[in-house]
């Protein structure tokens, strides 16, 4: 079975893009965003509040994937946000290879899947529909 990232029609169909961010659960954003920007030096790209949670982007690195601190995430795991060019197709092909209980929601960047792996595992797709959006929440500090 070939891997969902890459098909026989090339790189330029490959239905994951990149793995943009870890959505991370925090029980403390502030104190887990300090400790990645003063002990590991990663960069507060922002830290917003609102909605009754809080999430915070940590950048290691010059590009993805990005941490997302957040409080308001259940269990312990983090979630594994990919980028897709199609979202519709890329849930139908885990779909087809038996993932179940899709999730949909919507993220600032745009529409979104969860899935839960027979492991406990999770994974998100999603389309950036809104890819600019991004910007509105860079050098933001509410916290």
């Amino acid at each position: 079975m070939e891997p969902l990232g890459r098909t026989s029609e090339g790189p330029r169909s490959s239905r994951f893009l990149q793995l943009d961010y870890l959505y991370t659960p925090s029980n403390d954003v502030a104190a887990d965003a300090r400790l990645f920007t003063e002990l590991i030096g990663g960069r507060l790209a922002f830290a917003v509040e609102g909605m009754g949670a809080r999430v915070a982007m940590i950048e290691l690195t010059e590009g993805p994937p990005h941490i997302l601190l957040t409080d308001h995430l259940e269990g312990d795991r983090s979630i594994y946000i990919y980028r897709v060019d199609d979202l519709g197709k890329a849930v139908a092909a885990l779909k087809k290879r038996g993932l179940k209980d899709e999730r949909r929601l919507e993220i600032p960047m745009g529409p979104c899947s969860s899935f839960v792996l027979p492991s406990g595992h999770r994974i998100a797709l999603y389309e950036a529909s809104r890819p600019d959006v991004i910007q509105h929440f860079l050098g933001r500090k509410d916290f």
